[in-house]
C-alpha cells in the first residue's frame, strides 16, 4: 500500500523546482568537479575528490528522495479547502490559555512545515491535536515544552508562497 504525502500546491512546485535543479545543474556540476579532481592524480590522497563524491551522494540522494515524494504526492489547493473545521491547508489562529499568546499556523505536510515561516506539519503534536476541531474548541497538547493547553480562535483557507 503506498502511503500518500500531502502537500500544498506551492509545495508541490517548490519540490519539482529543487529535482530540477539538481538534476539539470548540480548532477552535471559534481560529475565535472569529480573529473578535474581526478585529473589531479592519486585518488586516495585527494580531498577535492572526495569532497565531490560525497557531494554526488547527498545530491543522488535528495533526487532519490524528492521522486519518491513527489510520486506518492497528495497535492492539495489550499485555497479551496473548508473553513468549517481545521484541515490540512488551512490556516489557524490559537491562543495559548496559560499565556494569552496567539500564534497563527499553516498546518502542510512535513517537507513544508517551517515554525519560522508559519506552518507546522499536521503529524506534528499540535497538528493532529487540531485537526478536525473548529473555532473555540479547546485542546490539549503534549509538546516538547510541555503540555499546552490551546483555543482554536480563527479558521482560514490560503496557499502562503
Amino acid at each position: 500500500m503506498v502511503v500518500r504525502v500531502p502537500m500544498s500546491k506551492t509545495g508541490h512546485i517548490k519540490l519539482k523546482d529543487e529535482l530540477r535543479q539538481l538534476e539539470k545543474h548540480d548532477r552535471i556540476e559534481v560529475i565535472k568537479s569529480i573529473e578535474i579532481a581526478r585529473a589531479h592524480g592519486d585518488l586516495k590522497e585527494n580531498a577535492e575528490y572526495h569532497a565531490a563524491k560525497e557531494r554526488q551522494g547527498h545530491i543522488e540522494g535528495r533526487i532519490m528522495e524528492l521522486k519518491d515524494k513527489l510520486g506518492r504526492a497528495e497535492v492539495i489547493d489550499c485555497t479551496e479547502v473548508s473553513r468549517d473545521k481545521v484541515v490540512f491547508g488551512t490556516v489557524v489562529t490559537l491562543v495559548d490559555l496559560d499565556t494569552d499568546d496567539e500564534v497563527c499556523y499553516q498546518l502542510l505536510g512535513p517537507e513544508e512545515s517551517d515554525v519560522k515561516k508559519g506552518s507546522i506539519s499536521v503529524f506534528s503534536p499540535i497538528g493532529q491535536s487540531i485537526i478536525g476541531k473548529e473555532v473555540g474548541d479547546e485542546v490539549t497538547v503534549k509538546t516538547p515544552g510541555g503540555v499546552r493547553q490551546l483555543e482554536v480562535m480563527e479558521i482560514n483557507s490560503s496557499d502562503r508562497p
